[in-house]
């Protein structure tokens, strides 16, 4: 930096010496030159002194400064030679009356300039006064940007509170203007945003964290940040951070991947994804066995602690009282999704270990995932206890357990909603979550959570579920039927689609169409629900629904025939043609679509001759709007040949 700026400076130092050894020969317009020769002096000291300092002074200002007052400089000597023209050549140079004075005012404005760069460069401590002496001249056509090279040098040269507000008005000002947002990545305020993410005390890595989310707001912007190392950097403050830094960082995280997917796998290259779930995981469910791998000395002694609790019976006063001991700071207990068993056997035989390991009966030994002891001291309430974890994989331990229970929801929160848009189109990282516990802890969560948590878990999933749609393998192994988690992530969109007025009807609704490749001929119990959604809704639930049945009936699923007999079981048919006739556009294209897959793929079915179903087609033939679309143009036709294949003409209304 110190090499560059030197670079920078030194062609004005060259021109501001010749200016003065040339103006003292001046022939005509001496007094002027002599203002300019003074005014010259004073700008060759600051530009010596400025380059005394060349370690301190901020790139951006520095260089955009010195371009403007090289080109002053220039036309000055231009002018001061010509001045010292004489005889026959005084005749032929023609100088103008006023660009003398307008010279002298411009070197005036450099030395304005020059005077804020050293003053704005120098830590706070050092200056004289705290007063920046208000905006340069070069700032006059845009002062925006002068505020923002004020808070990018605090922040490169003040102490850790001077560099605090310094951020958190680089936030405002990021908030308030998508502009200035860019100009603050422009002028280099990203890298010292990240020292004092690392650096900084909790205020001061919260207002960095939230200016980094709130900087990318574009793919460009975002991929300046992830250049810049933000990954790394976020990567620390999930893993040792304070919860409430925690709580920006996933916020963070969410914006930069929601704005520039292709981030995605940086952060995931990085633990993110790891310290995420571990987030979602801590006073929801067990550790994944991902993150906390069981020697065999450990199995052993789960052994030896399964016997102990087999030879205690049905006594468990010893484990409902640690159990109250570790969920007392969340708040309401989370109930085990999968059924009335609130307490698992691997649950009770944790709680188990928990009390044998209080008590001096037995020991954890997990050289795979080490979680260092953390020591609360009750004289030191405040004390700063820092999360750890282990390269392997081990959770987050330390101070967390002692947030209070809205700054744990707001982290769960953040999280999931950090974790939907990291999943959002990767199938690496969808699987990686769907390895871990994050499937049941969205399950449980979905069902206990508040309303953002249980609304982000949502979101989170329906982007999962859309690309295990897409994905074979994903789709098979992180839902099969038989997986427990899968299995109570299934059961929490059952009961959400039941409700009339759930606000996560939406993703529910198309994480159960996403899934419809995975549910097997028996499976039912999804399509009832489905086609009530159709009878007296909102047009969105109501297009939403149609989606997932069409989702059911169409003939890339498997099993599609006998969806599509259930479907005109529960009566879905007579939903549709009202929908199909008087419906909104949004309703009535996903609608029309259903009816054709039923047409086509149960065309021997009597229901659908005996709701006019042929006649319907017939109409919709003649309809613009529903035939724009080519597939859909070929599917209407290939329906109505079929059903005219199988109905009979007594069918009622059917000519």
């Amino acid at each position: 930096m110190a090499d560059i700026v030197k670079q920078i400076l030194a062609k004005p130092v060259q021109y501001a010496d010749r200016i003065t050894e040339l103006a003292d020969g001046a022939v005509s317009f001496r007094q002027d030159c002599t203002d300019i020769k003074t005014r010259t002096v004073k700008l060759a000291a600051l530009l010596r002194q400025a380059a005394r300092a060349s370690n301190d002074l901020y790139e951006r200002p520095t260089r955009r400064i010195m371009d403007e007052t090289e080109q002053v400089l220039e036309k000055a000597l231009i002018l001061v030679n010509k001045c010292r023209a004489s005889g026959i050549n005084r005749v032929f140079t023609i100088i103008p009356a006023g660009s003398l004075r307008k010279i002298i005012q411009q070197l005036d404005n450099s030395i304005g300039d020059v005077s804020w760069l050293l003053r704005v460069s120098t830590p706070p401590d050092d200056r004289d006064d705290d007063y920046l002496g208000g905006l340069p001249p070069i700032a006059a056509n845009e002062p925006i940007l002068c505020l923002i090279w004020e808070q990018i040098a605090i922040l490169c040269t003040a102490s850790l509170e001077e560099r605090t507000d310094a951020a958190a008005s680089l936030v405002s000002l990021a908030r308030d203007n998508d502009r200035y947002g860019r100009l603050i990545i422009e002028e280099g305020g990203v890298p010292p945003l990240l020292k004092l993410a690392k650096e900084g005390r909790t205020e001061g890595q919260e207002s960095a964290a939230r200016a980094i989310g709130l900087l990318g707001r574009d793919p460009e912007s975002v991929e300046q940040i992830v250049n810049a190392g933000v990954c790394q950097v976020f990567e620390k403050m999930l893993k040792e951070g304070q919860m409430k830094v925690q709580v920006v960082v996933a916020w963070s995280v969410s914006e930069l991947a929601a704005h520039y997917p292709k981030c995605q796998d940086h952060f995931a290259q990085n633990n993110i994804i790891r310290f995420l779930v571990s987030h979602l995981a801590f006073e929801t469910i067990q550790e994944h066995s991902k993150y906390a791998i069981a020697t065999t000395k450990q199995a052993m002694s789960i052994h030896a602690v399964v016997g102990l609790n087999n030879a205690s019976g049905n006594n468990n006063s010893g484990s409902s009282h640690v159990n109250e001991d570790d969920d007392k700071h969340f708040g309401n207990k989370m109930i085990h999704p999968l059924g009335n068993q609130s307490t698992s056997q691997i649950h009770n035989l944790v709680l188990a270990m928990k009390e044998n390991m209080k008590n001096g009966q037995g020991e954890e030994t997990q050289p795979e995932a080490k979680v260092p002891e953390t020591t609360h001291k009750a004289t030191k309430p405040n004390h700063h206890h820092k999360n750890h974890v282990a390269s392997s994989g081990g959770s987050i331990k330390g101070g967390r357990e002692l947030e209070d229970p809205t700054t744990k929801a707001e982290m769960k929160a953040m999280s999931a909603r950090a974790l939907r848009y990291l999943c959002a189109g990767n199938v690496p990282i969808c699987r990686s979550v769907t390895e871990s516990r994050a499937l049941l802890c969205f399950a449980v969560l979905l069902e206990k959570g508040p309303s953002e948590v249980q609304y982000n878990s949502a979101m989170a999933l329906m982007e999962i579920t859309a690309v295990a749609e897409q994905d074979a393998e994903l789709r098979r192994v992180a839902f099969k039927p038989t997986a427990p988690a899968a299995k109570a992530v299934v059961d929490q969109f059952l009961r959400i689609i039941k409700k009339p007025d759930s606000g996560l009807i939406i993703p529910s609704i198309r994480s159960i169409g996403n899934l419809s490749r995975t549910f097997r001929a028996t499976e039912t119990r999804f399509i009832g629900p489905l086609v009530h959604l159709l009878d007296d809704r909102e047009p969105e639930v109501i297009s939403e629904a149609a989606i997932a049945l069409s989702k059911f009936a169409h003939p890339d699923n498997f099993l599609h025939v006998n969806h599509c007999k259930a479907i005109i079981d529960e009566k879905g048919h007579k939903h549709l043609i009202p929908l199909i006739y008087f419906g909104e556009q949004m309703v009535q294209i996903p609608s029309f679509i259903l009816l054709c897959y039923l047409a086509m793929h149960v065309p021997d079915n009597e229901a659908l001759g005996q709701e006019d179903v042929p006649i319907m087609l017939d109409w919709a033939i003649k309809q613009g709007s529903l035939m724009q679309d080519k597939e859909i143009e070929a599917l209407v036709y290939e329906a109505k040949k079929r059903l005219e294949l199988y109905q009979s003409r007594g069918s009622k209304g059917y000519i």
